[in-house]
């Protein structure tokens, strides 16, 4: 019974407190209502105030645009008035040209017609004047035609007169210097002239023994000879003599020194030929600068280039017709300088020129050209006088003769009896073939040197061994020949001879 007392007393106190917890709680719910309501207030509040904000910037940015664009079309409205003033005045403008233009062409017309009612005038009056003039001369208007032309006639005869009175003056003022161009041609039309020509060169033997030393063991010492030297040895039946032949002039003394010297020592082999050789090159290198200098110091001739002077000695060992060219070189020097100092024109220009008139001949193997015009070429390079280079180019007239020292040097080398007239492109012409022998020889594979022979009738060529064999040696021959007969015109038959040969050294040690 206590149990179940205290059992309904535990029922109802859990009742009591669950309704003490339920008060509770609504009270909770409708604090947090309350509370809920104020926040969504103070909300609606906030966003009234910012959408009158919003409102309130979204007329000023309104205003603003309205405000610009009424400035931007205000100012379009003045630009537009501006431009129609402009066309305004610029159409006025063009009125006020159009009416003048239109008063001129009035006046112009009114002109026109006052010019012709003028001339009809003046036509009258000229047919009135004339009839009356006609009638006071009793000459019809041919006849007073024929009389105006005899009185011009006259005073034209009257003038020619004059001009021929002031040119005979003139001409004697200049008599002078049209004597000196007469004098010059005269002296070029009278001069002489002589030939010959010296292509070989003779080499003394003390005795007829020494031809077979010079041809050694089976041909040895003359093929090594000729080979190194690049000439030609002609072993003949003449007695205690040997001749080199060579179009070179170079070439053949530096052969005929070598030679020599051989000869005097006494040992031949292709060593000591080979250092003669060489040798001697340097000899003659030395000859020639000194011949060069001598010829400018005997004819006075200064400030000759280096290169110049020592082409000017090449000239020592050339012969042309008889006449040592070097020789020839300063005697036409001299004679132009006395023939200028007697006419009065340059002596130093004459002189220059005497002496370098033939310089080309010393280059005719190296350049292509008549030797005047090598020459004169050669001589600008170096800085030659545009007078002096004209003396040299037109002595046998490839250039017109710009000066009368041109003349004079062409008659100086006629009177030193240097060139004939009708022959004196010969000798050129038979430089220029052989030297196209060895260029065509050249000019195939595995060749190493090249000598044309013979005055032109034969070509030598050395050939690489290790590049030619015996078969392609035949083979290149009929090939050189058939180029030579396709490429050049020459009289008789040219020989080619091919030479393959193969040296081996070794050195003792």
């Amino acid at each position: 019974m206590e149990i179940l007392l205290a059992l309904v007393g535990l029922v109802i106190g859990l009742a009591i407190g669950a309704g003490g917890l339920l008060v509770y709680q609504k009270q909770q719910a409708t604090g947090l209502i309350h509370e809920a309501q104020q926040e969504a207030k103070r909300l609606l509040n906030e966003a009234e105030t910012n959408a009158k904000q919003i409102i309130i910037d979204a007329k000023n940015e309104s205003l603003k645009l309205q405000e610009e664009m009424e400035r931007l079309q205000q100012k379009r409205r003045t630009e537009l008035e501006n431009e129609e003033e402009r066309l305004a005045k610029r159409r006025a403008e063009l009125d006020r040209r159009f009416d003048r233009i239109e008063q001129r062409e009035k006046e112009l017309n009114k002109r026109q017609s006052t010019i012709d009612r003028r001339k009809n005038e003046i036509d009258q009056l000229w047919e009135t004047r004339m009839s009356e003039l006609e009638r006071i001369a009793q000459l019809t208007q041919a006849e007073a035609r024929a009389e105006l032309l005899a009185a011009v006639e006259e005073e034209a005869h009257n003038d020619m007169i004059r001009i021929l009175r002031e040119t005979e003056a003139r001409i004697r003022e200049e008599a002078d210097e049209r004597a000196r161009d007469i004098i010059a041609l005269s002296i070029q039309r009278l001069a002489s002239e002589h030939v010959n020509e010296i292509a070989v060169a003779v080499v003394p033997l003390p005795s007829d023994d020494m031809k077979g030393r010079i041809i050694g063991r089976a041909g040895r010492n003359i093929r090594t000879f000729e080979q190194v030297a690049g000439v030609d040895v002609v072993v003949d039946d003449t007695p205690e003599a040997v001749t080199i032949s060579s179009f070179d002039p170079i070439r053949r003394e530096i052969a005929r020194r070598a030679l020599s010297k051989l000869v005097m020592d006494g040992r031949i082999h292709p060593a000591r030929i080979e250092k003669l050789v060489a040798d001697t090159s340097k000899e003659v290198e030395r000859i020639i600068i000194e011949e060069g200098e001598r010829a400018c110091y005997e004819t006075g001739v200064t400030g000759l280039h280096p290169e110049i002077i020592k082409t000017l000695g090449r000239l020592k060992f050339r012969m042309s017709y008889g006449q040592n060219q070097h020789a020839h070189a300063i005697e036409t020097a001299h004679l132009a300088g006395m023939i200028a100092a007697e006419l009065g024109a340059d002596v130093e220009v004459a002189k220059a020129g005497g002496l370098l008139h033939d310089i080309g001949k010393a280059l005719s193997h190296e350049i292509e050209g008549p030797h005047a015009i090598v020459g004169a070429e050669f001589c600008a390079r170096y800085g030659i006088s545009g007078k002096v280079r004209n003396c040299i180019e037109s002595h046998h007239h490839e250039v017109p003769q710009e000066c009368v020292e041109a003349l004079i040097v062409e008659a100086a080398d006629a009177i030193s009896g240097a060139r004939p007239g009708a022959r004196r492109e010969s000798l050129d012409a038979y430089v220029r073939r052989v030297r196209m022998l060895e260029e065509i020889a050249n000019s195939f594979e595995g060749v190493e040197q090249a000598f044309a022979l013979q005055a032109g009738r034969e070509v030598r060529i050395m050939v690489r061994p290790d590049d030619i064999d015996d078969l392609k040696a035949a083979q290149l021959a009929r090939a050189i020949s058939k180029k030579i007969e396709e490429s050049m015109q020459y009289p008789g038959q040219i020989k080619v001879t091919i030479i393959r040969e193969t040296r081996v050294v070794e050195y003792a040690k």
